[in-house]
């Protein structure tokens, strides 16, 4: 069983949750319908979405 984590900054209850799989993958879902299932990320996947974050690639314009 995958073990998600949640944002300390979600409060409301509509927020995204992480959570790392066996072998290092990450899957990612939303709170409002954990019955949708998550998506699934590989490792380099993930480390190249959380670098654009970081690099402000997904700031609106």
């Amino acid at each position: 069983m995958i073990e998600f984590k949640v944002s300390s900054y979600c409060s409301i209850g509509s927020c995204v949750e992480v959570g790392v799989l066996p072998g290092g993958g990450v899957a990612v879902r939303d709170s409002k319908n954990r019955e949708q299932g998550p998506l699934v990320f590989t490792s380099e996947e993930w480390a190249a979405f959380v670098a654009g974050v970081k690099n402000g690639e997904f700031d609106p314009a």
